[in-house]
């Protein structure tokens, strides 16, 4: 449930279109709903303004797929991160709507129409190898409604293909940038831009990035301001809290 529907159920109750029992019916249904393996926080929609999201690993298909019943029969968005084929038809045998990006490895449902404003997250990656969590930070910041924009392939072995974007870059109101091998990327683009950079390490490289770790310190230890940075191939992450920053913009 959304503060706009939490408010209008208010309204209702308060003119007289809605009895105490119904509007007690309608608010019970926050409450926390336990599967048994699982306890589903339907609450979370209001008090972060996103449901609660799967993370697929380390549960089965028939899991996952409960899970998401239950969120998506309440009409609230549903987001599966790190999910595979297996665990997209289960979900689809319960949520028929249920839609699987395969780079992003998601499940999606009930997607909100993306904003026609103007504001927009720009997603940014240095290689094609990045772009699978490029493409799940793009998905979750599509989840939340927002217009997203994306630039691929465009790291420092070869600055002029950035550069050849700069009105795209200087446009976007929050940047995520992705990259492994050395990470350096976001600082870049962060000294390029006057908006919020969010900066996303990969496992993406030979032996001594040591699975993204030296990208991570890379960016930790950026030189440019407004650099924020997530966990290693934490796309999920990213696509969070841009679309967090974006609607404090909004406000």
């Amino acid at each position: 449930m959304t503060p706009e529907k939490l408010t209008e159920l208010l309204r209702q109750y308060k003119r007289g279109a809605m009895t105490e029992q119904v509007l007690l019916q309608r608010l019970s249904a926050l409450d926390p709903e336990a599967l048994g393996f699982a306890t589903v926080d339907h609450h979370r929609q209001l008090r972060q303004g996103f449901p609660e999201v799967i993370l697929c690993e380390g549960k089965t298909p028939e899991q996952v797929a409960k899970i998401a019943a239950t969120i998506a029969k309440r009409k609230q968005p549903l987001l599966a991160t790190r999910a595979t084929l297996q665990h997209f038809r289960a979900v689809k045998k319960l949520v028929p709507s249920a839609e699987f990006n395969k780079a992003a490895r998601t499940v999606t449902a009930n997607r909100p129409h993306p904003s026609r404003g103007e504001d927009f997250i720009l997603v940014v990656t240095a290689g094609t190898s990045d772009i699978p969590v490029a493409e799940e930070a793009l998905v979750t910041a599509a989840m939340f409604g927002h217009r997203v924009e994306k630039i691929y392939d465009v790291g420092v072995a070869g600055l002029h293909r950035l550069l050849a974007h700069n009105d795209l870059l200087r446009s976007a109101h929050v940047i995520i940038v992705v990259a492994g091998m050395e990470g350096a990327l976001p600082s870049v683009v962060a000294g390029m831009v006057d908006v919020p950079v969010v900066a996303v390490p990969t496992s993406v490289g030979y032996g001594t990035s040591f699975q993204g770790i030296t990208a991570l310190l890379a960016m930790l230890n950026s030189c440019a301001s407004g650099v924020t940075v997530v966990n290693i191939d934490n796309g999920f992450g990213a696509g969070f809290a841009a679309s967090l920053i974006m609607g404090k913009r909004k406000k």
